[in-house]
C-alpha cells in the first residue's frame, strides 16, 4: 500500500451538506455535553501577527518597537533567523517559530539536524526571547515530493526529534507542533457537527500528530481563512464571513440546533468536531493564520466580478475588526467555550509577489499580488483596528439554551447511534 500523501494529494471540495449524521455515540455525547455545559468566565484569545521580513520592510528592531506600542502580545515568525529572533529579546512578546518545510525531512532522518537548528535559532536567545512554540513545517501535506522522499511522512518523526533536542538542551517550556490548512484537511465546513479530517491524511498524519500533541501538552495549529470558503461558495453572504449582523447572516446546524452568526466560528467548530471524531477533542487549538486581502485578488462576489480596491480594503478592515472584537469577547464558540487559545493575523506587511497559495484549492490557480498586510512600511496602520476591543454582548457567537425538546432529540440520536 502506498502511504504517501503529498505527491498525489488533492484537497476535497467543500460541500455544505444539509443532512448531517453523528459518527459515533461518543461524539454525540461529546457534543451534547458541550452544549449543556454551563458558561463560565474564560480567558480571551491572544491575538498576534504573522511576521516575515520583506526586502523593503523596516529593520526588525523598529518593528518590535511598533508592536510593543500597539501592545501586541504574540508574533509568529514564518522564516526565523538568529537576527530576527534576537530582535525580540526582552520584548515580552511571545514567539511562534516555524521550521521551513525543506528542513522537515532532515529533522526526521537526523536528530542532529534538529539539534543544530535549535542551537542556532533557540538556545542563544532563550529565555530572553519568549519562544513558546515551534511549528515543524507549515501545511507540509501539500509540499512537493523531492529526492524520492515524502515530506508529509516525515512530520511526526521530525516533531519527535525536535522535541527530544529541546529536552536534551534543557529547554522544556517550548512546545512542538505542526501547521495544517483548514481547506486541505476538513471534509466539510457545514454543518460543523459533521466535519471529519480527510483520508488518507487523517489516518497517516493527523491522528499520529494529535497523539503526539496530547502526550506533550501541545496545541494543534490550523490556518483558518473564511475568505477562502466564501470565495468557493457563492451562497455564503459576505456579511456572514465579515462578522456583520444582518437578517441573512447566519447558518443553523440542524443537528445541534446551534445558530452560527459568523463563518469563523463555524470553521473552528468543524475542526473541534473532527478532533472529537479522531478521539482527541481536548487538544488546544491555535489559529496560525487568518485574514482578508485588501487588494490584488479576484473578487467574484463583488460588483459582478469587477474589482473595487476601496471596497476590498473596506472588507479587510471589517473582517479584522470583527475578528479582534469577537476573539477579545471571551465568548469562544458553541463547541469550545474557551475558543482558540491564540490567533495570528496574516500578515504584518504586504508581500507583492506571485505565488501558489497553499491554503486555496488547486482549482483556484495562482493568485497574483495579493495584499494581506495590516501595516505600511512606514510603520503606520493600514486599518483602524482597536486591539483592546471586547464586545461581550456580541451576538456573533451561536448561543443555545437547550429546551426539553432539544434534549429529547439529542438523547434519541445518542440512543440510535449506540444501537446502529
Amino acid at each position: 500500500m502506498n502511504n504517501k500523501v503529498s505527491k498525489n494529494f488533492t484537497p476535497r471540495p467543500h460541500v455544505f451538506k444539509m443532512l448531517p449524521s453523528f459518527k459515533t455515540p461518543l461524539l454525540s455525547l461529546f457534543i451534547l455535553s458541550l452544549l449543556l455545559s454551563p458558561s463560565a468566565a474564560v480567558p480571551t484569545t491572544t491575538v498576534g501577527f504573522t511576521y516575515s521580513p520583506a526586502p523593503n520592510s523596516p529593520p526588525p528592531e523598529h518593528v518590535v518597537t511598533a508592536l510593543q506600542s500597539l501592545k501586541i502580545p504574540a508574533v509568529r515568525l514564518l522564516n526565523p533567523s538568529p537576527t530576527l529572533v534576537r530582535a525580540f529579546s526582552y520584548s515580552n512578546i511571545s514567539l511562534l517559530l516555524t521550521v521551513p518545510n525543506y528542513l522537515v525531512g532532515s529533522f526526521a532522518s537526523n536528530r542532529s539536524a534538529a539539534t543544530l537548528w535549535v542551537y542556532n535559532n533557540v538556545l542563544p536567545f532563550h529565555p530572553r526571547a519568549r519562544i513558546s512554540l515551534i511549528s515543524v513545517g507549515s501545511d507540509v501535506i501539500t509540499s512537493p515530493t523531492s529526492g524520492g522522499s515524502d515530506p508529509s511522512a516525515a512530520v511526526v518523526p521530525a516533531m519527535q526529534n525536535l522535541h527530544r533536542a529541546l529536552n536534551d538542551l534543557g529547554i522544556r517550556t517550548v512546545s512542538v507542533s505542526t501547521t495544517f490548512s483548514f481547506i486541505n484537511v476538513i471534509t466539510t465546513a457545514f454543518p460543523p457537527s459533521s466535519a471529519e479530517f480527510q483520508e488518507p491524511v487523517s489516518s497517516l498524519i493527523i491522528r499520529p500528530v494529535l497523539q503526539f500533541l496530547e502526550e506533550t501538552n501541545s496545541s494543534l495549529l490550523v490556518n483558518v481563512y473564511p475568505y477562502n470558503v466564501y470565495r468557493l461558495h457563492g451562497e455564503i453572504p459576505v456579511g456572514f464571513a465579515l462578522f456583520q449582523e444582518g437578517p441573512f447572516n447566519f447558518r443553523d446546524d440542524v443537528v445541534t440546533a446551534v445558530r452560527y452568526h459568523n463563518l469563523f466560528d463555524m470553521m473552528i467548530d468543524a475542526v473541534i468536531a473532527a478532533m472529537a471524531v479522531s478521539g482527541y477533542e481536548n487538544v488546544p487549538l491555535i489559529v496560525t493564520e487568518t485574514g482578508w486581502p485588501s487588494d490584488g485578488s479576484n473578487y467574484e462576489h463583488v460588483n459582478n466580478g469587477v474589482r473595487d480596491a476601496e471596497e476590498s480594503q473596506l472588507y479587510a478592515e471589517m473582517y479584522l475588526q470583527g475578528l479582534v472584537s469577537h476573539l477579545k469577547s471571551g465568548l469562544g464558540t458553541p463547541l469550545r467555550k474557551e475558543g482558540v487559545s491564540e490567533a495570528y493575523i496574516y500578515q504584518l506587511f504586504d508581500e507583492s509577489e506571485t505565488k501558489q497559495q497553499s491554503n486555496l484549492s488547486s482549482a483556484q490557480g495562482e493568485i497574483t499580488g495579493q495584499y494581506w498586510g495590516v501595516m505600511y512600511t512606514n510603520m503606520s496602520m493600514k486599518y483602524n483596528i482597536n486591539f483592546d476591543s471586547a464586545d461581550r454582548n456580541s451576538r456573533k457567537l451561536g448561543v443555545l439554551v437547550p429546551s426539553i425538546h432539544l434534549l429529547w432529540l439529542l438523547s434519541m440520536l445518542v440512543l440510535a447511534s449506540s444501537l446502529s
